[in-house]
């Protein structure tokens, strides 16, 4: 990335999706002296929180500060907003952006915001990446104008103001310069990069590894087990995101092997919560009804099933866990295939 100019003043921010990650991303902003709006489709939703200051759904223990407001009507959640977080569900996010598309055309002609997508994920149909699909959805001066997040970052502790490093990539250095500014400080430590690819792939696969190493501890295979898996989930991840434009150094980096490590070991990873349950004999549909929250890899597992088919690069751990979610395969049959694959270097 190229030198930056300085970062604009403090804008206002508006956080459309208040899921923990989106509710723990406007109290950072709010924490750092930001004034922040925080969106939600649902009226029940707005309504509780608006209500009783805080987001008992999903961050009950963190009561709202002054400068963070609720809103449900998307046009007020942007007026005058000069920083957009996307924390949508990666499923969501292309028809919550053609809201936001029709909410602009509305409010005229406002300088247009920065975006930061704060969604982990690749359309499971089109197989695009949340980048893709901001750039495929907002007007060309707003899309221009985006960055993605990625990095070790659960929510709770995020909202807990805990040290966290994070990191933004973006092919603008403006857009860069001024999120990493704006978000740096208050337990965030904020990097950036111009490796958009690697930030947003990274992100997304390292879930499939998560809910896979969930199934290891689950079914008690042992920590030695898990620690080859994370360690060969790496290296297909890196296959892939290589084939797809990614700079391997991402991939030892925080948006890579920092955010796998956490997702694949870490108590409040919601993936490796579904892999534990998988592994103890539970079905898939029991799991996610319970939990009630979105846990990305069950639809990452499919994404990256299907560009590891179309990229024709090799992604045994994708594969198995492809056969538990989508065709019965039972862990044990899942083990004994992974064991017994052909011998190979270590090196690919």
């Amino acid at each position: 990335m190229t030198n930056a100019p300085a970062s604009p003043p403090p804008p206002t921010v508006a956080v459309l999706g208040a899921g923990s990650w989106g509710t723990a991303l406007a109290l950072h902003c709010a924490r750092r002296g930001l004034p922040v709006r925080l969106w939600t489709r649902s009226v029940e939703h707005f309504e509780a929180m608006a209500a009783g200051r805080v987001n008992a759904r999903y961050l009950a223990e963190f009561p709202f500060p002054d400068n963070l407001a609720v809103e449900h009507d998307l046009g007020r959640a942007l007026a005058g907003a000069g920083f957009v977080i996307l924390a949508i569900p990666s499923h969501g996010l292309r028809a919550t952006l053609q809201l936001v598309r029709a909410a602009l055309a509305e409010l005229g002609d406002a300088a247009p915001p920065y975006y930061l997508v704060a969604a982990k994920g690749v359309e499971i149909d089109s197989l695009r990446t949340m980048a893709d699909v901001v750039q495929e959805t907002l007007p060309k001066e707003h899309a221009q104008r985006m960055a993605v997040l990625g990095g070790p970052s659960f929510a709770a502790e995020v909202a807990r103001g805990l040290p966290t490093a994070v990191v933004i990539a973006s092919a603008d250095a403006a857009a860069a310069a001024a999120i990493q500014q704006w978000m740096h400080g208050d337990g965030l430590r904020v990097y950036a990069t111009d490796d958009v690819v690697g930030v947003e792939l990274g992100g997304a696969f390292k879930n499939v590894i998560a809910l896979a190493a969930g199934v290891c501890d689950g079914a008690g295979l042992g920590q030695n087990a898990r620690a080859a898996l994370i360690t060969r989930g790496l290296a297909e991840i890196g296959r892939l995101c290589i084939a797809l434009g990614a700079d391997p150094v991402t991939l030892s980096g925080l948006a890579g092997l920092g955010d796998l490590v956490l997702t694949c070991t870490g108590g409040l990873s919601r993936n490796r919560r579904v892999g534990l349950a998988l592994g103890q004999g539970r079905a898939l549909q029991e799991i996610l009804d319970e939990m009630g929250m979105v846990a990305e890899g069950v639809n990452n597992t499919l994404s990256a099933h299907r560009l590891a088919q179309r990229e024709q690069v090799e992604m045994p751990i994708t594969q198995i866990m492809h056969a538990i979610l989508y065709e019965g395969m039972s862990v044990r049959r899942a083990v004994a295939a992974l064991m017994q694959r052909d011998l190979k270097p270590e090196r690919d």
